[in-house]
């Protein structure tokens, strides 16, 4: 990734959240298999602090995994972790979880004699990424912390401490793993944004381009402006007409749909997270009346503001 564009990157890194939902730790002999349906708009994270299993995503693509394994499902693609590649998948919600303590519960198969467990912790989370969420798809379906262990060196006692919380179920075990969880999936998010995005494209070339990536910044710095391509070309430092072609060429989107975009991503992180006033949000993104923003929100949301907190009680169960 071009060194240029540090600011974005912050950006992206400072608007990620990403908070578990719902915990199992799975104990299990072989042979055993525990499907996950898709969960949209969540991300799963694994860890097996005993292998080996094997992990099998809807596409049909499948990662073998050993002891001290993390992975992050992003975009919470519907997949499964089995024994071994012809083990039988059932729902996890099929299982009964005995609670251990506030959102984290165990799930134990009965033992089959002479096989050692597999100890598996999992966790479904809220992940975002405040104005620049459409990132989120272009990241791959399955990210592997084995990929950091060369340049992230200080994830390596991270895991040895959830092997460690997971194996011996020491007071308060669960709570710390949860936390832990929650870091690893975060450094994993970090590690791949830093490296450079891998191999993806589309939204991606925002990051890899100095000049889109500085008018962007721009907006979500100040979203509240009401940025015009003249204005934004001016930040890229470019002509408004070659400016807006490679905006629209790297984003799918012209700058005043982003534009209008970003501001509602953002208001859905300012009511539903930092419980500002509807009121209030609407005058920091630059809405000169309450009217005009509830207009503006259910015409790209597709529900008017105050819905949020509704749903926000009513999640689905995981």
């Amino acid at each position: 990734m071009a060194v240029q564009t540090p600011d974005l990157i912050s950006e992206l890194l400072r608007g990620m959240r990403l908070s578990g939902v719902k915990y199992r730790r799975f104990e299990a002999s072989a042979p055993f298999g525990f499907a996950f349906d898709a969960a949209p708009g969540k991300a799963q994270f694994h860890f097996v602090s005993r292998g080996p299993a094997v992990l099998r995503m809807e596409s049909g693509t499948c990662f073998a995994l050993n002891s001290g394994d993390a992975l992050f499902i992003p975009n919470g693609n519907a997949h499964a972790l089995l024994s071994d590649d012809n083990a039988t998948a059932t729902p996890v919600s099929a299982f009964h979880g005995e609670a251990i303590c506030g959102s984290v519960c165990q799930i134990t198969c009965e033992p089959c004699k002479g096989s050692e467990n597999v100890v598996i912790f999992s966790g479904c989370m809220d992940f975002e990424l405040g104005g620049m969420q459409p990132l989120i798809k272009a990241m791959p379906e399955v990210m592997m912390v084995s990929k950091l262990m060369s340049t992230w060196p200080e994830i390596h006692p991270l895991l040895a401490a959830m092997e460690r919380e997971s194996m011996t179920r020491q007071v308060g075990f669960a709570g710390i793993l949860a936390r832990l969880a929650d870091v690893v999936a975060a450094l994993i998010v970090r590690g791949w944004v830093e490296a450079g995005c891998g191999k993806a494209t589309g939204w991606v070339q925002v990051l890899r381009d100095p000049r889109l990536s500085r008018a962007i910044y721009a907006m979500h710095q100040q979203p509240g402006i009401n940025w015009s391509v003249a204005d934004l070309a001016k930040e890229a430092g470019t002509s408004r007409s070659v400016f807006a072609e490679r905006f629209l060429s790297a984003t799918g989107s012209t700058p005043a749909k982003y534009l209008s975009e970003l501001r509602m991503r953002l208001a859905i992180q300012y009511i539903s997270h930092e419980n500002q006033a509807i009121e209030t949000v609407a005058l920091r993104l630059g809405y000169g009346s309450l009217a005009a923003f509830s207009r503006a929100f259910k015409r790209i949301v597709g529900h008017p503001p105050g819905a949020l907190r509704e749903a926000a009680q009513s999640q689905p169960e995981l």
